[in-house]
């Protein structure tokens, strides 16, 4: 197996590669690849690993040796799937790997908006605790998660972890149908259509995948559906949700709070609706929920047994 990572430096530098390694029997690791690099590195290599670069028609027309794609993520957008299997190239990416700290960073989104923490961070720092006439500060309301009702839409590993997790906290849980899914039960939990999930959920959290069927599949509509007490949380993919709608509807107060570890384009170098000023609670962090170093170790391992199984 001759192998290489065209976008290496997308795990980060405290990563041990060595099980990828140790399978390939060497590993040839660019940090980053641009796209009119791509023909030029992968030529003469059979397996290419990749987060993010783009691989197509014309990279499999020029490069025929090419046997193996490995994704070292979940989603395969940035792989032509159809011209991969055309060409008889296999294609592998990683599943269930970052259960545990994607979940964690849902759940930290969730309490930080509830309790208004950045808030009342801020106004401990700037001294306006200092000029209370009382001992605290009540200024923004704080929502007590116990009780509450998390609708999540995409119940798969990473919804199934934020579900725990929020049955924790005393939520109660009910799912949302994907387009294309029927109402039913789920693990005990009962599954019902998005329209009605939007009308009694306190907080929305989205775990699907992007596809045709998903994009903007939270838009103006949905949004007026939803409480205006409500929270949507999207950990998941940034075209699910229509950014432009959103923050309409956290400016006029339709909805209460958002957060956000995800955009349509990333990184944002061309501007963003939800990176404009005076979106009140908003929350956004730069697609680092799935970021541990433990999730990111995982990945090598899960990637080395791939390729080594074939699979």
């Amino acid at each position: 197996m001759k192998a290489v990572f065209l976008d290496a430096a997308t795990l980060g530098e405290d990563v041990d590669l060595s099980p990828i390694e140790n399978i390939t029997g060497g590993l040839t690791c660019h940090p980053r690849t641009k796209p009119d690099q791509v023909i030029q590195r992968i030529r003469g290599f059979d397996t290419v690993l990749v987060n993010k670069v783009v691989l197509n028609r014309e990279h499999f027309e020029a490069c025929p040796e090419l046997k193996t794609i490995a994704v070292v993520a979940t989603g395969l957008n940035n792989i032509d799937l159809g011209a991969a299997k055309a060409h008889d190239i296999k294609v592998m990416n990683v599943t269930n790997y970052g259960r545990s700290t994607v979940a964690q960073h849902t759940m930290a989104l969730i309490l930080a908006l509830a309790t208004r923490l950045l808030d009342y961070n801020r106004d401990a720092r700037n001294g306006q605790w200092a000029k209370s006439d009382m001992f605290c500060l009540m200024d923004y309301p704080i929502m007590e998660l116990e009780g509450k009702t998390l609708g999540i839409v995409g119940y798969g590993d990473l919804g199934q972890g934020v579900a725990e997790r929020a049955k924790a906290f005393g939520m109660n849980i009910v799912l949302g149908c994907r387009p294309g899914q029927e109402p039913g039960e789920v693990d005990g939990y009962p599954r019902v259509p998005l329209d009605d999930l939007l009308k009694q959920a306190d907080v929305l959290s989205l775990h699907c995948l992007l596809t045709e069927e998903t994009r903007h599949m939270i838009g103006a509509r949905e949004l007026e559906l939803m409480k205006s007490s409500a929270l949507l949380i999207n950990t998941s993919r940034g075209g699910l949700v229509d950014e432009v709608a959103l923050a309409d509807a956290l400016r006029n107060g339709d909805i209460a709070g958002a957060g956000f570890d995800v955009l349509t384009e990333e990184p944002p170098r061309n501007g963003n609706p939800l990176l404009a000023d005076a979106i009140p609670n908003l929350i956004l962090t730069p697609h680092s929920a799935w970021a541990s170093r433990e999730a990111r170790q995982r990945i090598v391992e899960i990637t080395a047994r791939n390729l080594g199984s074939g699979a």
